[in-house]
This record gives C-alpha cells, sequence and structure tokens, in this order.
C-alpha cells in the first residue's frame, strides 16, 4: 500500500515517469487519473474518512463492482452519510433485495436524501402502494428532484389528477426530456379548449417543449416538431427533424421523410426511406411502397408491399389490395379485400365495396355499406347514397344525403342541393349551394350558377349616343368558367353574347368549339354566323350536322337553301324533317314550304 501511495503521489505531481517514446492516450490518462483518484480515496477511507468511503462505494457502483462498493458503503452508511445509504439501497435493490434496499431509502430518505425518496416513492409504486408512492415522491419532488417531480407527475396523470401538469412542467423546466415531451403532447391535443387562439398558443408552447426534448435526443419529439414545422410550410426544418429522428430509429418519422421527399419530386430517396420504415415495420411506410410500385406496373412488388402493410396491422393494406385487384379485374379477390378492410373498420373500403356489389345488381347489399362508411365520415359515401336513393325515386332522403356530403365539401352534392332547391324554387339557397360547387370545379354548376343571375339582369342600357354600354357582368364570368371547362350549352351562350355585342370572331369561335362538341344548337348558331358572313355552303354543312342531331330550325333552313337553289326535291326532304321536329311554329312554316315544294313538284 505504501507503494502504491507513493506512485499515486509521483503521478500526481506530474513526476511519474512513463517509458521514453510512449505517449498515453486521453482515455489511458483518463484512466490513469481514476485509477489514482481511487487509490487516494481508498487510504482516506482506510483511515476512517466516511465521506471518501460513500464517493468510493458511489465510484464502484457505477463501475459494477457491486462487491467492492457494498464495503464502502455499508461503513459509510454506519457513520451516517445519507449519499451512502441512498447509493447502499440501489446496490441492494440491484443484487435482488428490494426489501433491504427500501429499508436504507427510508433512512436516506428521512434524513433528507431526494434521491432516495424518489428511490423509495418508485419502490412503493411498483408494489402498488400508491399513498405511499405519492408521498415519497413529493418530498423528492418538492426538494427539486428532477426524477421525483418526473415520477411524481406520472403518478398523478395515470390518476387523472389536474396536478400533474404542474409537476410535469416542474420537471420539464428543470431539463427531463421525457418530461418534455410528454408536456409537449399534451399541449399538441388541447382537448376542450373551443377558442383558436387557445389552441393555437397551446401548440406553440408544445413546440417549444418538442424542442426541448429533441435537442436532447428524444426521437419521437423530433418526429412530432417535424410534424408541426410540416404543417407550417416549414418543409426544409421538418425534413431535418424528420431526418434526426429517423436516423435514431424512430419509422414513422422515416416514413414521413419519404412523404416529404416524395411530394419535392425524389421519389428514388423516399422509396429508400419508405424501405427502412417498412422494414421496421411501419404499414404506412409499406402502403407507400406498394402505391410507389403499383404506379410503376409493378404489381407483384406492390402486392407484396401491401400484405406487409397489413401483416404490420395497417388496414390500409387490405384496402390497396382490394383496388389492386379491382384494377386487375378480379373482382372475387377484389370483394374479399375490401371486406377485410371495410369490417375492420376503414370506411373508404365499405364505400368501394358498396359500388362493387352496386356495379354487380346487388342494390340491397351495397346499401348497408354506402350507410357505414357514411356515417363512419366517408364523403363520397354520402353522395353514392344520395345517388342510390334518387334511384329510387326517395327525392328527400337523397337531398339529405347530398346535404351531408354537399356540408362536407363534395361539389357535385353541392350541385345536386343546388339543383333540387331550384326545382323547390328556393333561390337564395340554390345559389349558395350552386356557388360552392362552382367553386369546387364544376362545370355544370357555374352554367346553371350564371344561368340563375342571368335570369335577374335588367335588360343592356342604351348609351346616350345610341352605343350599347357593355361591361362584363357576373353571369358572363360563369358562363365562361363553364364554357371553358368544356360546357357545350355554356360555351354556345358565351357565343350568344359575344354575337349580341358584335365580337363575331369571338362568337364563331365559342360556337365552333360546342358544335364540334356535338352541340346542335352550337351548330344551328354558327350556320347563321357564317351566312351572315357570306358563307352559305359552309353553314349548310353545319346546319345538316345540327338537323341530323334533332335540330328542327336548322332542318328548316336547309329547306330553304335547297329550295332556292331549286333543288327542289331534297328541300322538300329536309321540309318534311323540319316538321317531324318542330317546334310548332318550325312545323308550320315547313308545312306551307313543303307543300309549296310539292306544288312547284308537280306542276
Amino acid at each position: 500500500m505504501d507503494v502504491m501511495g507513493d506512485k499515486a503521489t509521483l503521478f500526481e505531481s506530474g513526476r511519474f515517469v512513463t517509458p521514453s517514446g510512449e505517449e498515453p492516450s486521453r482515455d489511458e490518462m483518463t484512466d490513469m487519473g481514476d485509477a489514482a483518484e481511487e487509490v487516494r480515496l481508498g487510504l482516506a477511507a482506510q483511515s476512517g474518512d466516511a465521506e471518501a468511503a460513500s464517493v468510493l462505494g458511489a465510484m464502484l457502483l457505477r463501475r459494477g463492482d457491486l462487491d467492492g462498493a457494498e464495503p464502502h458503503l455499508r461503513a459509510a452508511t454506519a457513520a451516517g452519510d445519507r449519499a451512502a445509504a441512498n447509493n447502499l439501497g440501489v446496490l441492494l435493490h440491484q443484487r435482488g433485495y428490494p426489501e433491504e434496499a427500501a429499508g436504507w431509502w427510508r433512512i436516506a430518505a428521512v434524513a433528507g436524501s431526494a434521491a432516495a425518496a424518489h428511490a423509495l416513492g418508485r419502490y412503493h409504486r411498483e408494489r402498488g402502494d400508491e399513498p405511499a408512492a405519492e408521498y415519497w415522491l413529493r418530498q423528492s419532488a418538492e426538494q427539486g428532484h428532477v426524477l421525483g417531480a418526473y415520477a411524481l407527475a406520472d403518478l398523478l396523470e395515470h390518476r387523472g389528477d389536474v396536478a400533474a401538469e404542474h409537476w410535469m412542467r416542474a420537471a420539464a423546466e428543470r431539463g427531463h426530456r421525457e418530461a418534455a415531451y410528454r408536456l409537449a403532447r399534451a399541449l399538441d391535443r388541447p382537448a376542450g379548449r373551443e377558442e383558436e387562439a387557445g389552441a393555437d398558443n397551446a401548440v406553440a408552447e408544445a413546440e417549444q417543449w418538442y424542442r426541448q426534448a429533441a435537442a436532447r435526443g428524444h426521437r419521437r419529439a423530433a418526429l412530432h416538431l417535424g410534424a408541426i414545422l410540416e404543417r407550417r410550410g416549414e418543409l426544409k426544418e421538418a425534413g431535418r427533424w424528420y431526418l434526426t429522428s429517423a436516423k435514431d430509429g424512430e419509422a414513422r418519422a422515416a416514413c414521413a421523410l419519404g412523404f416529404l421527399l416524395r411530394d419535392a419530386g425524389d421519389t428514388e430517396s423516399a422509396a429508400v426511406w419508405w424501405l427502412r420504415a417498412a422494414q421496421d415495420g411501419d404499414g404506412n411506410a409499406a402502403n407507400a411502397l406498394g402505391a410507389l410500385h403499383a404506379e410503376r406496373g409493378e404489381t407483384q412488388t406492390a402486392e407484396r408491399w401491401y400484405r406487409a402493410a397489413l401483416d404490420a396491422g395497417d388496414d390500409n393494406g387490405a384496402y390497396n389490395l382490394g383496388l389492386l385487384c379491382a384494377e386487375q379485374g378480379r373482382t372475387a379477390q377484389a370483394e374479399q379485400w375490401y371486406r377485410r378492410a371495410a369490417y375492420a373498420g376503414h370506411r373508404e373500403a365499405a364505400n368501394a365495396l358498396a359500388i362493387l356489389l352496386l356495379q354487380g345488381g346487388d342494390a340491397t347489399g351495397a346499401e348497408p355499406w354506402f350507410s357505414k362508411a357514411a356515417e363512419a365520415g366517408s364523403v363520397d359515401a354520402a353522395f353514392n347514397l344520395g345517388i342510390l336513393y334518387t334511384g329510387r325515386g326517395e327525392e328527400a332522403m337523397a337531398l339529405r344525403w347530398y346535404e351531408r356530403a354537399a356540408a362536407a365539401g363534395h361539389t357535385e352534392a353541392a350541385l345536386q342541393v343546388g339543383i333540387a332547391r331550384l326545382r323547390e324554387g328556393e333561390e337564395q339557397e340554390a345559389e349558395r349551394h350552386l356557388r360552392c360547387a362552382a367553386g369546387g370545379g364544376s362545370a355544370e354548376a357555374a352554367y346553371r350558377l350564371a344561368a340563375l343571375l342571368d335570369a335577374r339582369r335588367p335588360p343592356e342600357p342604351a348609351h346616350e349616343l345610341g352605343e350599347i354600354v357593355h361591361e362584363k357582368t357576373e353571369c358572363e364570368e360563369w358562363y365562361e368558367r363553364a364554357a371553358t371547362q368544356g360546357h357545350r350549352r355554356a360555351q354556345v351562350r358565351v357565343g350568344m353574347l359575344a354575337a349580341a355585342r358584335g365580337d363575331v370572331v369571338e362568337a364563331a369561335r365559342w360556337y365552333r368549339a360546342a358544335a364540334e362538341a356535338g352541340s346542335r344548337n352550337g351548330a344551328f348558331n354558327l350556320g347563321l354566323l357564317l351566312v351572315r358572313e357570306g358563307s352559305e355552303p359552309e353553314a349548310a354543312v353545319w346546319w345538316t350536322r345540327a338537323a341530323d342531331a334533332g335540330h328542327g330550325r336548322a332542318a328548316l333552313r336547309l329547306a330553304l337553301v335547297y329550295a332556292r337553289r331549286g333543288e327542289l326535291a331534297e328541300g322538300q326532304r329536309w321540309a318534311d324533317r323540319a316538321v317531324e321536329l318542330g317546334p310548332a311554329e318550325v312545323s308550320e312554316r315547313a308545312g306551307r314550304l313543303r307543300d309549296a315544294l310539292r306544288e312547284e313538284l308537280s306542276a
């Protein structure tokens, strides 16, 4: 021991000579320093220094040398060192003597050790004695022990005690990362907060705690922080936190990072992260991989990943398998997968199953699945129920479901509600729904809204100098929107408005677009425009197309054209056609023309 003491003294003084040419590494120097400190403490403990014995025992305990630590800790404890009593309790707990450990913790806790009070509180909680656990954990927490504050918060939260947030916040403020994360999660789900501003403030505070926990290496905190930033549009920083979390092994972060990369156009990198997440059991990532391979036409690989998603407990896997089978015409298999997902509560699978049954003629079997999906919140299912009831003539029930889907933003449902309200004469309600549908991109809704506004429009006022004052009205804007979307009646109407203001070129453009799309009115009006411009032969071509489609006035115009040319038989044939097609005024005029042509032919 004297030799060791001499060596320690020489080492501490820097006079302990190392072999020539060999410099100790930083780790070696640290180890030698620890060894020297251990020797010094050992000598002090032998001389009866209780504090040295306590520190040496703690050092050996941290190293895992329980046999070496125990006699020093017992000696220090006997001398009244409370830290030694706490550490002796830790040692005995590690050896498998929890009752004896609790006895030493109690001694240390009574002496004022916050760490021992925390350990004793944990001991009582593990044994189900919550009152005792709360007492000791509160003793620890009130002395500022961060682990005691967190354990107390956890116990109170388990009971539903509102005081849990106070202690969770106390632990978080002292740097406890799990406390910071849990506090953030509670704030991120502001149940019962009715005011939007309050919810926003809660999310802002949650973000701060997520940042604190994430900065300390909490991977789930990094995941949720990334999600907040992504919702706010700060994609670059969101990606950094997702990456941090994913590298730490959080599969959901790897999956989210994949979607972020896909949206940025980097599908190859996205696939790498999805693969990593899917291999770690993330069903959402497996579904994303399946969809990626399905888009590439690699159906077998897609099916494998969808099955992997299903095995991971993600019901979307069964739904996607149903979609895949349906696209391949494997209807029976598609129905089986849809049913599996639907029975698991997948609302869109229930809707898809109902559609499949309806297509197979089983309307009775389809209805309950539509209802189940709609009640679960499927907007498409609510709309489809509306169609189903409309087909049965149950207009009131149909309107109820259309209104439900429209309230959720379904464009076509809003159109159907608008049409129904128009039939009932409720113009204000009709206009509101038609505006929603038209704003959502429905060409039919834009046309009907324009027609509704057009009917209210007063006649164009004349300018003092005789020129018509023409400013584009809202109804014209809606007509144009519908026309640009290919709505034929809207195209005809826009053409008529252009012709009314003397813009022949614009009128011809819209009439031609409508006529080429199959509009007989467009073809007829284009013919009228061409005749005015001196192009009767081309006009006759368009009138022929309109008359063949059932336009009576076009047939009458053709009869007149052929009569003027002297082609009486052809004129009579078109006059006969005009009589058949009508309307009454046209039939009457065409009848007189036909009789005249017949007399001329028989003369």
